[in-house]
């Protein structure tokens, strides 16, 4: 009978944030797969847990996934950790998780803390409807691409930045997104320094030119203002179409219309008789 993988959380900075049920999942595995071994280790000796650990990060490949999944497969008990947060978010983990769900190993979530929920839950901006974009890319094409889907992005979008890459990150934003585009920068999440600060990005550009970026950041991008596009004219023939088929008469359903899409009403009038 095979084995399980937990998919577990880990605090995010603040260890009080340990749950009971990961502290028992972590004790009782067979084994971790830890993104690094060293910081897992930490974590393990602060609650005198002796589990052993496999190391599974970016660069160890399918095969490493693939040795993994066998173990669980012969029966082990596996919990995937990454460094903080949940794993497998814009993390290796995901394909682990693929590979286990493919193979019919059962996959089970041990949740705990979110950098991502938890910048967008005191950024100050709107959470109704948010999109996680993760990290920028580094490469000139697919950045561009990324940055003019941000641009044109209606909902609040979330990404992840390190301090000696935010100046860059912050004046690409700047160049497509405009000056006054509101960001939420949230850094050292639930640690003695946490700090969010929020501001148009003309000021974060202004802001951290002066105070070097410390720790990692989370970015909370509030989403685009949508403008309305103009109504044409074929806009209002349609309206004053239905306020005739209402009963209204001619003149009244080309004023109606007019009103409504700036048009004048001889405009409208003479397009419902041409329609005729």
């Amino acid at each position: 009978m095979s084995g399980i993988l937990y998919v577990t959380g880990t605090p995010i900075g603040n260890l009080e944030d340990i749950t009971l049920r990961q502290l028992r999942i972590l004790e009782e595995v067979d084994f971790i797969a830890a993104e690094d071994t060293r910081v897992t280790r930490k974590l393990l000796t602060h609650f005198e847990l002796k589990t052993p650990l496999v190391s599974y990060h970016d660069h160890s490949g399918n095969a490493a996934a693939q040795a993994i999944a066998d173990r669980i497969a012969a029966g082990e008990s596996c919990a995937i950790v990454t460094d903080a947060g949940m794993p497998c978010i814009s993390d290796p983990g995901e394909e682990l998780v693929r590979i286990c769900r493919e193979r019919g190993i059962s996959v089970q979530a041990v949740p705990g803390p979110s950098a991502v929920v938890t910048a967008l839950s005191v950024s100050g901006g709107s959470t109704a409807q948010f999109v996680f974009y993760g990290f920028l890319p580094v490469d000139k094409k697919p950045r561009n691409e990324m940055l003019t889907q941000l641009q044109h992005e209606s909902r609040t979008a979330i990404l992840y930045e390190a301090p000696h890459k935010l100046c860059r990150t912050i004046a690409d934003l700047r160049a497509i997104c405009g000056d006054d585009r509101v960001v939420s920068f949230c850094r050292e999440l639930t640690k003695v320094h946490e700090e969010v600060l929020r501001m148009a990005l003309s000021e974060a550009d202004a802001y951290y030119a002066e105070h070097a970026p410390r720790g990692e950041f989370v970015l909370v991008l509030d989403g685009a203002v949508q403008e309305d596009a103009p109504l044409t004219a074929q806009d209002a023939l349609t309206l004053a179409q239905m306020y005739l088929s209402q009963g209204m008469s001619a003149a009244a359903a080309a004023k109606m219309a007019a009103k409504e899409t700036g048009l004048t009403k001889n405009e409208v009038y003479r397009m419902l008789h041409q329609e005729d």
